[in-house]
Parts: structure tokens; C-alpha cells; sequence
């Protein structure tokens, strides 16, 4: 392939070899067939082969067989990718594509390929210092809110200072989220008990950005648990999940963060443990393959794989207490978060729940599937292909009125409010289906 050296490749001595070290019959589980191409978000915007998963997996294979070189090219690859999983979904072969990526992403940082002063400050400030703090990140969660609620922000905006910035730093301020004035902790007891007859303890994950942004959802999340017959458990202090480290390189750091969650809840008095964001949800099922070579951690992460589950995912399989009286005529769409239909592979639940709400009429979202360009953090990493992706997803929206658009993960609904916002259709809300359905209970 052009631009990538094939000169035979040796890790440096000392270094993790991730790719190497890994299993092989994964990296040749890949029967390069291409049913994964026309799923691929990159492939579909450049055409090349190097964009879409069999080719990134085919690098993958050349590094860990020591054919490929690991330079910039190879980490610039590796990074373009959404990480979205539509492959997995695809894939006749169950290639695991969500661990292929995180190896690779963690070998091209243990190489140190990608240089600068600043990339390297930021990933300290965010990844290393913000993210593994979560008391420093409610920090910042307060300041923000007093920004906000001190009308700063808005007059920042009103007397269109944001125009004044940089177009790189114009672009981040328009995605920046509303934070909420009371934490998660504050708005769920941590001992909430169920309403009625109580069948099942469940922990309750609040997660980081989430807990800043959309604690509401949060609540929303235990009040319902609590109409469906759960006693729900929610830890004051939480840490990330480790996804955001998992997915960009700190692939040991993630680690680490996901021995504190564990540490945090007492999972033998727990019938399961409960996500509300897709993309943490995607990461935290998979603690038993992240820590299997943890001699302390490896039975308990099995454990936690084996109790965590999705707030739709558990709702359908205890089966949902169905709202009573008028709930409302509403047009709703839903827009899947990758990592919960692709990365999880939920796509009914989250449906039942929407046409189970009385006076709700759920208007089917054309390539429903297809990622908004949130990804993660990639909206910051990769701004034109992210807001390409964004139109396109605001583009399906805007063909049939609705009146509010259902989506599972923080980071689309940011993404998806950023897009309407820019469309002019800013007062369509974004709701979190367990929101709506909280809704209807009050109702």
C-alpha cells in the first residue's frame, strides 16, 4: 500500500508489543471479503482501501508479523477510523474489531510516532490528569455551569466574540455541552428503593461526562429502574469507565479505571449493574477480556461482564412495567448510537420501550445505523469528516417532522444538538429514551 514502509519492524526494547502479543487467529479471523466496505463511514468518504477495516486490519497483520514499520501513516490510519463498529455488525466472520483497534491505537502511542508538544499536554491534561480525577473533573463540570449560568457564555456568543477565535477553536466552542447544576449524587439517593414490590438490586454507573452534562438522565435512569421493581445502589464517587483511554492509546490506563469501577460496587449483592450511555456500555461488557491476565481482577471483571448490562437490555428482559393513562401524542425518531446496535448489538429494546409510552408514534430515522460522527472523541480529532457526518445524519432527520429525536449515548446527543442547532432546527430537543419513558411514569 503507498505511503506505508514495509522494512521488517522490531519494537523498541522494552516496549509492549500489543499487536504481536495478541492472539494471532484474530488478527486471521478477517476473510477480506468486503462485506464491511459499504458500512464503512471512511471507505464510503475517501474510496481508499487503507480507510476501511480489511485494510487497517491488513496493516494491523503486517505489523504484528514485523513486515510494517510503525510511523505516523500507520497512526494517522489508526485514528482516522471512527471506531463506529458498522464492520462488526457486517462482518460473516465475528472479527473482533473493537479489540483490533485498541491494540492498534496502543502500539502507535508506545511507539511515539505522533510527536508535538501540544498533543502531548493535551492528552496529559484530558486522558491522564481530567479523566482519572473525578472529583477535578466535577471541578470544571461547576465552572463550566457557572459560565453558563451566569450568562457569560451567551453574552460571549451575543456579541459574537466566538467569532473573534481561531476557526479550530470556533468549531470546539459550538460543541461545548450544557452542564447541569446538581451531580448525579445529588439527584439519586444512593440507596433508592424500588416503588413497590422489590425483585432485583441493581448498581447504577453514572459515568463521567455524563455525570456533568446529563445527571438528569442519570435520575431519569434510577426512576424508572425504581417503576420496574429494582432497589437501585449508586456510588457517590465514580470514576470513567476507560473507554475514552481504551479508545485513544492508553490501553494500560484503562485498565486501571476499570479496577476502580469494579472496586466501587459490591457485586455479589447486585442482580446486575446498569449503563445509560452506548459507548461506555460497549467497554464495560468487555472488563473480562481487558483484565484476563489480572491474577486479582480476572474473576471479578468476569463477574462484572457477566452483570453489566444496558438500561434498554435490562428493561426488556425483566419486562418493562408498561406507563399508564395519556402520556401525550408525540412524533419521536431514533437515532442508534453506534456502540449500542454495533457495539452491543441492541436494537429491539430501545424500540420496545419508545412504542410502549401511550400517545408516542415512533418515526423510523432513514440509515438509523449509520454514525453521526460523535465517535467518541473524533468531532475533535477529525472536525471536517465528523461534520460531514453530521449533516448527513441531520439531513435524514429534517425529512420528516418530529417532534423530538430519541438517541443513547451523550456524545450523539451533543453532536446531533450541535447539527440541529446549526440547521436553524435548534428547538427540536434530544432526549435519552429512558428520559421520554421516565416522562410517561410522571405523567
Amino acid at each position: 500500500m503507498k505511503n506505508f514502509p514495509s522494512n521488517v519492524n522490531s519494537p523498541s526494547m522494552g516496549k509492549k508489543n500489543y499487536l504481536a502479543d495478541m492472539d494471532y487467529s484474530v488478527l486471521q479471523q478477517c476473510m477480506h471479503c468486503g462485506m464491511c466496505l459499504p458500512t464503512c463511514p471512511t471507505y464510503e468518504e475517501t474510496g481508499r482501501e487503507r480507510n476501511s477495516p480489511r485494510g487497517r486490519i491488513a496493516l494491523m497483520r503486517a505489523v504484528a508479523d514485523g513486515e510494517l514499520k510503525i510511523e505516523k501513516a500507520f497512526a494517522d490510519e489508526m485514528y482516522y477510523c471512527l471506531g463506529c463498529l458498522a464492520c462488526v455488525s457486517a462482518c460473516p466472520a465475528g472479527v473482533d474489531y473493537a479489540d483490533l483497534f485498541e491494540k492498534a491505537r496502543a502500539q502507535a502511542e508506545e511507539e511515539k510516532v505522533l510527536t508535538g508538544k501540544k498533543r502531548r499536554l493535551v492528552r496529559w491534561l484530558t486522558l491522564r490528569l481530567l479523566f482519572t480525577r473525578p472529583r477535578l473533573l466535577r471541578f470544571v463540570g461547576r465552572s463550566l455551569w457557572l459560565y453558563q449560568a451566569s450568562k457569560l457564555q451567551a453574552a460571549f456568543r451575543g456579541l459574537r466574540l466566538n467569532k473573534l477565535l481561531p476557526k479550530r477553536y470556533r468549531e470546539l466552542e459550538e460543541l461545548t455541552p450544557t452542564a447541569e447544576a446538581r451531580f448525579s449524587h445529588q439527584q439519586i439517593p444512593l440507596r433508592a428503593t424500588a416503588y413497590g414490590e422489590e425483585k432485583y438490586q441493581v448498581g447504577l454507573l453514572t459515568g463521567c461526562v455524563q455525570d456533568i452534562v446529563f445527571a438528569s438522565v442519570n435520575a431519569d435512569t434510577a426512576e424508572v429502574l425504581r417503576h420496574n421493581h429494582c432497589t437501585v445502589i449508586t456510588p457517590r464517587v465514580q470514576h470513567c469507565c476507560g473507554s475514552l483511554h481504551g479508545h485513544n492509546g492508553e490501553y494500560e490506563l484503562s485498565k486501571e479505571m476499570a479496577r476502580k469501577n469494579i472496586d466501587a460496587f459490591d457485586l455479589s449483592s447486585l442482580d446486575s449493574i446498569i449503563t445509560n450511555a452506548a459507548g461506555c456500555g460497549s467497554h464495560l461488557k468487555h472488563y473480562d477480556r481487558l483484565l484476563a491476565d489480572d491474577p486479582e481482577y480476572a474473576d471479578k471483571a468476569r463477574e462484572w461482564s457477566a452483570k453489566c448490562k444496558d438500561i434498554h437490555e435490562w428493561l426488556d428482559e425483566i419486562g418493562l412495567v408498561t406507563p399508564q393513562g395519556e402520556g401525550g401524542a408525540q412524533r419521536v425518531t431514533y437515532h442508534e448510537a453506534c456502540h449500542l446496535c454495533h457495539g452491543q448489538g441492541i436494537r429491539v429494546p430501545p424500540r420496545n420501550i419508545l412504542r410502549a409510552i401511550p400517545g408516542l408514534e415512533l418515526v423510523e430515522l432513514e440509515e438509523s445505523m449509520w454514525c453521526c460522527g460523535s465517535a467518541g472523541i473524533y468531532n475533535i480529532t477529525q472536525p471536517e469528516t465528523s461534520r460531514k457526518l453530521r449533516d448527513r445524519k441531520i439531513g435524514h432527520i429534517r425529512k420528516k417532522p418530529v417532534d423530538c429525536i430519541a438517541s443513547a449515548n451523550p456524545g450523539c446527543n451533543i453532536q446531533i444538538q450541535a447539527g440541529l442547532q446549526a440547521d436553524g432546527a435548534g428547538g427540536i430537543p434530544v432526549k435519552h429514551p429512558v428520559t421520554i419513558l421516565a416522562e410517561a411514569y410522571r405523567k
